[in-house]
């Protein structure tokens, strides 16, 4: 950039010496000051020096020294009244205030030095130039003047359309959050698939996994034991073992995906339920399972099996399934005892394979105890092996005895081991068995006994023959139709929400059918259907009696009813499931000319099966409802009034005296209660204020013994804990 800026200097100085001294001056004055740069001032100086040294040198030494006085004239005049520079916002940024400030003085210092040199020589034409200059600042500050408002209004436009495109992009970028927002709440999250362990989709994968579980539990020891059974399938048991392992590594992502309850709801976060299967133990054993030990296959062979025995660790979701069907299953007690089995056969089966694997460590047919040799064509056979080892096996484990004795040290040893697991297994096993039969038995027995005790009090009572028998006839029915069990007996243990809904599920229908009940509120229905009891009743044997009082009513779930007339003969009306009697006389409603009175006799045909519901608590469920106790009050009078069963003029005379007078006696009653608990809350209060009395005046008694002394000590003693 200097070379450039002399180069151009020169071209500069060379073309102002072909024209006249006025035009090199206003050129000087106008062009160089206002479009040479700070880096061209520098190379003009540079290059006046060189011209300097030059013009002494060659030819032309006059003209170069007259050049030289006229251009130092010219500089002298331009420091002497150097010219305002232009407002430049870029030299006020990349200068700064400071070096404005230096370069200022140090113009003024020079200017000064040269004014005194030269101040004779030039003082005219000074004068004319100071005018020119003059009027030119003049010019010029209005023109700055200009251009500074012209950049204000220029930078507070700028700054307001600077604020307004940021009020836009803030704008823009709210819009842009609001709908990323939205679009958010619109998402729904991702739903990620949960094992529910109260579904029925969990015991379907129980019943799969249990497959595999099962058949290494059985086949990985029979092949490990018999040699001929891995090599004749080899390729058959690769492929079940691979599927065995693929269902494996399925159970394990479905136990990481497994829910569990937290505050009575089920985790269906992915980290939590990964996170609480890792603590689990079943964990360590689930990953214990799926080591690849079949690894060792390529250096050993695939006729190992052995290798595989780590895939056992998988045995608790077996247990598990035999759980989950156990509580599912009808038969429960069947279920026990075929589960019982299974496990002695498995322990049967595994001791087989063990007896086989010894005999074959210790050589076929080298003692009476071992296996027979395998050479004899009958004893070479698969089957042969391993029945003979499962019968030696029974024989042992259940102690039954007659197998060969054992001749060496390590076969005494597993005979030992084998008479103690047999008592220890097959003992517990015989309890349990013991204990499943009663249990099966349990009601049967309690029945019976049942029996057994009114039988030894009829006897006791001297009971007749004919009502004695009708007794047992009546245990007998409800042994042979399974209406033995006390409802209320069977239901106590669980919530009244589900005891209800249980009743609901049972009675409802039947309640449903009495007229009078059709159009009641549900929470009414609810309340009576769980005061519902059922009665069975013998052949023969009456409901109710003309003229008894009711405080029952009836509804037939199943059986005959005969409405008889008094000889107990003649029927006039058969009444069948569904039907319903007595719901009158417990209403007591006023102007009934029954009164609560039965007016027929009702006989059951055969043997019936009824639900009775007293009057005590119909009245009980009725007080919460008195809606419902009215309704069902005008029921019962347009029943009896279109029977011509009620006396109109006493149903319409109002109140009854006598109820009034019964309930002026319980206000009474409630008054006297009322009345005492105030007298004790009396008393109470008026013990309870002379014991303040008391202690006030005990108080005062020991504010009035302090002396002054003893309050400065106290305040002392508080300063100096301050302190």
């Amino acid at each position: 950039m200097a070379k450039i800026g002399c180069e151009n200097s020169i071209s500069t100085r060379q073309r102002l010496s072909s024209h006249s001294p006025d035009d090199e001056l206003a050129v000087i004055e106008n062009g160089d000051s206002r479009a040479h740069s700070l880096c061209e001032e520098i190379s003009e100086r540079g290059l006046s020096s060189q011209s300097h040294r030059d013009s002494f040198t060659g030819a032309g030494a006059m003209a170069r020294l007259s050049y030289f006085f006229f251009m130092l004239r010219n500089w002298a005049s331009h420091r002497m009244n150097p010219e305002a520079e232009r407002h430049d916002s870029f030299l006020e940024r990349f200068r700064g205030p400071e070096l404005k400030d230096i370069l200022s003085r140090e113009s003024n210092a020079q200017s000064v030095g040269l004014n005194d040199a030269l101040h004779k020589r030039n003082k005219k034409e000074d004068k004319k130039d100071e005018i020119k200059k003059d009027e030119k600042k003049e010019e010029e500050k209005k023109d700055e003047k200009k251009d500074e408002k012209k950049d204000g209004d220029k930078k507070e436009e700028e700054k307001k359309d600077e604020k307004k495109d940021e009020k836009k992009d803030e704008k823009k970028d709210e819009k842009k959050d609001d709908k990323k927002d939205d679009k958010k709440k619109e998402e729904p999250p991702k739903e990620i698939w949960i094992m529910d362990p109260a579904a029925d989709q969990y015991y379907k994968w129980l019943t799969i996994i249990a497959g595999p579980v099962f058949y290494n539990l059985i086949m990985i020891v029979t092949r490990a034991c018999f040699n001929e059974l891995q090599d004749t399938y080899t390729y058959l048991w690769i492929f079940l073992d691979y599927t065995a392992d693929f269902i494996y590594y399925a159970d394990t992502f479905v136990r990481s995906r497994t829910g569990y309850l937290e505050q009575g709801l089920l985790v269906k976060d992915a980290k939590k339920l990964r996170s609480k299967y890792r603590t689990t133990s079943q964990f360590k054993y689930d990953m214990i399972s799926m080591i690849p030990t079949d690894i060792l296959f390529l250096k050993f062979g695939f006729n190992n099996p052995e290798f595989r025995f780590n895939r056992l660790c998988k045995l608790p979701r077996l247990f598990e399934f035999f759980e989950r069907t156990e509580t599912r299953t009808s038969f429960p007690n069947m279920f026990r005892i075929s589960n019982l089995v299974l496990y002695i056969l498995i322990i049967i089966h595994w001791n087989a394979c063990m007896f086989f694997a010894i005999s074959k460590t210790i050589g076929f047919g080298s003692d009476t105890w071992v296996y027979p040799n395998i050479s004899h064509p009958e004893h070479g056979r698969l089957a042969r092996k391993y029945i003979y080892s499962l019968y030696w096996s029974t024989l042992t484990l259940t102690t039954i005895g007659e197998t060969p004795p054992p001749v060496k040290d390590v076969e005494f040893l597993f005979v030992i081991a084998d008479f103690l697991t047999g008592v220890l297994i097959f003992a517990s096993i015989v309890g349990n068995v013991g204990a499943m039969i009663s249990n099966m038995n349990a009601s049967r027995a309690e029945f019976q006994a049942k029996i057994d005790s009114i039988k030894q009090y009829m006897q006791f009572r001297k009971v007749t023959k004919d009502l004695e028998a009708r007794v047992i006839k009546w245990f007998d029915y409800l042994w042979t139709e399974k209406k033995t069990c006390d409802e209320k007996e069977v239901l106590k243990n669980l919530p009244d929400k589900l005891k209800a809904e249980i009743a609901i599920n049972v009675h409802l229908d039947t309640l449903k059918k009495v007229r009078i009940f059709q159009d009641c509120e549900a929470g009414l229905l609810i309340e009576l259907v769980l005061k519902l009891q059922p009665q069975v009743f013998s052949p023969g044997d009456y409901i109710c009696k003309k003229g008894d009082i009711g405080r029952e009513m009836y509804i037939i779930k199943e059986g005959k009813l005969a409405v008889v007339a008094d000889d107990g003969v003649t029927q006039f009306v058969v009444l069948s499931d569904g039907a319903y009697f007595g719901e009158i006389s417990i209403l007591g409603i006023k102007g009934s000319k029954a009164g609560n009175r039965r007016t027929a006799n009702i006989r059951s045909v055969g043997y019936s099966d009824l639900f009775a519901l007293s009057k005590d608590d119909l009245v009980e469920a009725l007080t919460e409802y008195p809606d419902a106790k009215k309704a069902l009050e005008e029921k019962g009078k347009a029943i009896l009034m279109k029977d011509n069963l009620i006396d109109e003029a006493v149903a319409n005379a109002g109140a009854d005296p006598k109820d009034m007078e019964e309930k002026v006696i319980k206000l009474q009653e409630n008054l006297d209660v009322m009345q005492t608990k105030f007298a004790q809350l009396m008393a109470e209060f008026t013990s309870n204020q002379t014991r303040m009395k008391q202690r006030v005046t005990e108080m005062e008694a020991k504010v009035k013994s302090i002396k002054p002394e003893d309050l400065t000590e106290v305040v002392a003693d508080k300063d100096k804990k301050v302190q």
